[in-house]
């Protein structure tokens, strides 16, 4: 595995603000085949870095890297790529300006293709933020990627997902003055955030069924101490702001190309696409990935059977990695 950054002078963002310098950060693993034809596209999920999806990737993994080439493109805000918290004034902290899942991937084809010269990928594949990188994928460079599978996501945020959202940007901000800065200790506003995100992030039946212990926690309340709070209370708000942003704006039928015509959008693809929904996932319900896959000439809705909610899709859920694994392998082995 290497870490390397590849560098966007003037990048231009889809509000029309530049960043003078904009960087991705990205880690790759395996080698890239004499033919490029080898080359997969594997961004992260809110607040995650390339190392969450490690589980997925290595010799004998869904992802062999003793046959493909794997890149993970660290999402903007995230703390490693161009976010609030590395980018130099004016456009540091609350001033970085917003960014959109067009925005990420217009940056990560530049890498592939500036950096690597690629212009096949053999499958682009993601969870929660990252699926829904996933289909931008797919519908901004459909003749480029030949299989998709976007898991526990969505083409587009739902309502009731804007709602969730809105209340996390809510928790990190209702102590915060005209400029942006927060009145009160960060770790103090990240731990309200994070006890948001506990509500929703596993089921209502990961909790009755006492799911919890199979992470050795004893309680519902322990697990949103040492999962939640453990996971969110040391990252930084204003990057944690910033991705809220591009999650909230999430629309591959955004601009004038399909000027928010869902169904068209989703018709322009031509991947073979597998989506992946858990059933008690609240934030992507399975319903609302049939309802937008059935619009994909090349689509196919699977459902995956779990009480840990969103997080089935996360490797700690053993089920929903085996499935997740599965179809991984199976769609790389079919004709794509």
């Amino acid at each position: 595995m290497a870490v390397e950054h590849f560098v966007l002078p003037d990048f231009e963002l889809e509000s029309g603000q530049t960043l003078p310098e904009a960087i991705l950060t990205y880690a790759t693993y395996g080698e890239l085949a004499p033919g490029k034809d080898n080359a997969i596209v594997f961004p992260t999920w809110f607040a995650g870095t390339h190392q969450a999806n490690e589980w997925l990737i290595g010799p004998g993994r869904p992802i062999d890297t003793d046959r493909y080439f794997v890149i993970v493109p660290n999402t903007f805000g995230n703390g490693l790529s161009s976010s609030p918290s590395n980018t130099p004034a004016p456009f540091d902290g609350p001033k970085f300006p917003r960014i959109t899942m067009r925005d990420n991937v217009e940056a990560q084809y530049r890498l592939v293709t500036e950096c690597f010269g690629i212009h096949e990928l053999v499958l682009v594949l993601g969870c929660s933020m990252a699926a829904m990188q996933t289909y931008q994928w797919a519908v901004d460079h459909p003749g480029m990627v030949r299989r998709a599978l976007p898991y526990c996501g969505a083409p587009r945020t739902p309502a009731h997902g804007r709602l969730f959202v809105d209340s996390l940007r809510a928790a990190l901000t209702a102590s915060s003055n005209e400029a942006g800065e927060l009145t009160i200790p960060p770790r103090t506003a990240l731990e309200t955030f994070a006890r948001v995100f506990a509500a929703w992030g596993f089921s209502q039946s990961f909790h009755r069924q006492e799911t919890y212990r199979a992470l050795e926690f004893s309680s519902p309340e322990e697990t949103t101490e040492k999962f939640w709070i453990a996971n969110f209370s040391d990252l930084d708000v204003d990057n944690l702001l910033s991705q809220l942003d591009t999650w909230i704006t999430g629309d591959i039928s955004r601009g004038s190309r399909f000027d928010g015509d869902l169904a068209a959008a989703l018709g322009a693809i031509e991947a073979s696409l597998v989506s992946l929904a858990c059933e008690t996932d609240l934030y992507f319900p399975p319903e609302d990935e049939a309802a937008a896959v059935a619009q994909i000439p090349n689509g196919k809705a699977l459902t995956i059977s779990s009480v840990w909610g969103h997080q089935a899709g996360g490797g700690v859920d053993p089920g929903g990695a085996e499935m997740i694994g599965q179809q991984v392998r199976q769609l790389l082995e079919s004709a794509g």
